[in-house]
């Protein structure tokens, strides 16, 4: 329908098909959905409008539309094994920032001060950096890393906390290759009095297999986006004990939102049956592998890792010995169909525009069924894309690589 109705359309939706199938997928933020979660998303309750919330609707005809979100919320508590009696969810948020913005604006007051991890040491722009919304509503309190280590410093930001006794801390980054310890992070905010909001959006997939310490049941709020290691949608939810619950959902709505998109919250009550599964705990488990493995392959080819390593599903790499940039390495590696993204790095001395680094991830190419011998040939192929970067012969032949290797692994709702 839509190749007749629209070609242009059509051709640049099957120009990204071809990309997604003979490339590789290393942002950590990316994954491909099953085809299961591509038809919820592409269904027909997109017609529907549901302003409220399920037996509270101002239109009527919600018959279906209610049970479709009721689910979702049974089955997002029933993924985290929380009893609805003390904990709440919330499926409608379009997408992460506006999450994370109807959280403040239920529980923080424009000018009062919130603390979150610096965007150039691997939060992110809702935690409170100075050109969004939450830095510029909000007394934005910024924790940094332990110089040293490259890792949180959990006295310190203690201290910061004590200092400056924010409303709400924010635990959870978009560039940090290790553990975070959620419990320490709430006995921060429990000795200052403060709202704990744990934005677990990169690890959510992997606190559902028991990979990545968990922030329930003790975290006031938390918040995940449902795409990323999730594997669901383009989309957010927030699960809070009971106490914030009915501030939350005024603040989502009607504070920030209108209607609900309900074809993207069946989407996610799908995504979170499929996560709750053996599986998908197998499957996130191996995300960790993988991860593990291509950061050895790297480390044994010469390459700075920020920590060292890491724990989870992201790499975080320091081009810096390399005489290469961030910028250039991304350019370089799109040559060749290896998807990375440009990165700033822990006291970084450059633009962010053209940062020391890039940031890499797993959870696509494991959705894929890549396992620990295909992270050897993708470092491989890094490092030889990024050696022969002038050098357009090799760039070909390392495209040809990159093309054969993903022939071999299907992408999930393309191939399957």
């Amino acid at each position: 329908m839509l190749r007749r109705s629209d070609s242009t359309i059509w051709q640049l939706i099957e120009g990204e098909k071809r990309r997604q199938k003979y490339g590789l997928e290393l942002i950590p933020s990316e994954n491909y959905v099953s085809a299961a979660v591509l038809e919820a998303a592409g269904s027909i309750l997109t017609n529907k409008y549901s302003e409220g919330y399920p037996r509270k609707r101002y239109y009527g005809g919600q018959e279906y539309i209610d049970q479709v979100e009721e689910l979702a919320r049974q089955r997002l508590l029933k993924l985290f094994k929380l009893n609805p009696i003390n904990w709440h969810a919330n499926v409608q948020p379009y997408s992460g920032s506006p999450a994370n913005m109807a959280i403040y604006f239920a529980i923080v007051q424009p000018g009062e001060t919130i603390m979150g991890l610096k965007l150039v040491e691997g939060g992110h722009l809702t935690h409170g950096h100075k050109v969004n919304f939450s830095g510029k509503l909000y007394n934005a309190v910024q924790y940094s890393l332990d110089p040293k280590t490259e890792r949180l410093n959990y006295d310190e930001i203690g201290e910061l906390a004590k200092k400056h006794k924010p409303k709400l801390i924010i635990s959870g980054a978009t560039a940090y290759p290790r553990i975070i310890d959620f419990r320490k992070f709430q006995k921060i905010a429990q000795e200052v009095g403060a709202v704990h909001l744990a934005d677990i959006s990169h690890i959510a997939g992997l606190i559902v297999a028991g990979v990545h310490h968990s922030p329930f049941p003790f975290t006031d709020v938390v918040m995940t986006t449902t795409h990323k290691t999730l594997r669901g949608p383009r989309s957010a939810v927030i699960v809070c004990k009971k106490q914030y619950a009915e501030v939350i959902d005024k603040a989502v709505f009607p504070g920030l939102q209108g209607g609900p998109h309900e074809h993207t919250i069946a989407a996610k009550a799908v995504c979170f049956a499929e996560a709750n599964t053996a599986r998908f705990r197998a499957y996130a488990k191996q995300i960790v592998k993988n991860s593990k493995v291509l950061a050895e392959e790297l480390l044994n080819r010469g390459y700075r890792l920020v920590t060292g390593g890491t724990d989870n599903h992201l790499i975080l790499v320091d081009l810096t010995p390399k005489g290469i940039t961030g910028k250039q390495a991304q350019i370089t590696l799109d040559a060749v169909g290896i998807t990375v993204n440009k990165n700033t790095i822990p006291n970084e001395p450059r633009s962010p525009f053209d940062p020391s680094g890039i940031r890499l991830g797993t959870p696509a190419i494991t959705s894929r069924g890549m396992k620990q011998r295909e992270m050897k040939q993708i470092a491989k192929l890094i490092d030889e894309a990024l050696k022969n970067r002038d050098n357009k012969t090799e760039v070909k032949k390392i495209r040809q690589a990159v093309i054969n290797l993903a022939k071999r692994f299907p992408v999930p709702g393309i191939d399957q």
